[in-house]
């Protein structure tokens, strides 16, 4: 069933980008309040697999992330967008790229017509980038009338997590915004973006995808479950 509550509090998100993440989202007892499907990371999907994600006890956001912001596999433009299609009528949220939508434009008709709600995101897992160039996307994604501007950058330094802050809590784009650092200090970065404001949270449910990325029960008992 799909929820209709705004996303204005901090939200729980456990990634699935292996089969061992989804047989660990099927036994958790506690699901989060989404999970993220990444399908470049699980594809090829087989009947099987999609027996098991109709069991998952929370709602989706599905992705199939492009090559050069993180994609697993070298998917074409055409692959993504067969996977994306496919998993769109299971769908709370579509999250796709910003530099991707231009060629997802009917992609996306299709996800409004059904009323998936959409994640513009943007990742840059090489460099810092600054609050003013995030601020610059997120008006972007604004104009193309998202409901969550999601973005991942890198946070070796202080002053890096100090700028993702300074995005978070001065944009004032307004538009819902979910933040999280990569790197070295990408968990600190996890626990503080939570507590400033960031609307989606991600973490692991087995493995770490990426450097920085917190365990979900980590990260429950940190920020809270907003359930509860």
């Amino acid at each position: 069933m799909r929820r209709t509550g705004k996303v204005g509090r901090p939200q729980l998100v456990g990634v699935i980008a292996s089969q061992t993440d989804l047989r660990h989202a099927l036994a958790t007892r506690q699901p989060p309040d989404f999970f993220e499907l990444r399908l470049d990371a699980l594809s090829p999907i087989t009947a099987p697999d999609e027996k098991n994600i109709s069991r998952l006890r929370a709602p989706l956001i599905i992705t199939a992330r492009h090559p050069r912001e993180g994609g697993v596999g070298n998917l074409t433009v055409e692959k993504r967008r067969e996977l994306l299609l496919r998993f769109l009528p299971r769908a709370e949220y579509i999250d796709v790229e910003l530099q991707s939508t231009r060629e997802f434009k009917s992609l996306l008709s299709e996800a409004k017509k059904r009323r998936v709600r959409l994640i513009l995101s943007y990742h840059n897992f090489k460099a810092t980038s600054s609050s003013r160039s995030l601020c610059a996307r997120a008006k972007r994604a604004k104009i193309l009338r998202a409901d969550i501007f999601k973005v991942a950058t890198l946070t070796d330094t202080p002053a890096a997590l100090a700028q993702l802050i300074d995005f978070l809590t001065n944009s004032r784009v307004g538009l819902p915004i979910s933040a999280m650092g990569i790197g070295k200090l990408g968990a600190i970065s996890r626990l503080l973006l939570a507590r400033c404001g960031s609307v989606l949270n991600y973490a692991s449910l087995g493995r770490p995808n990426v450097e920085g990325q917190l365990p979900l029960e980590v990260l429950r008992s940190s920020v809270g479950d907003s359930r509860l």
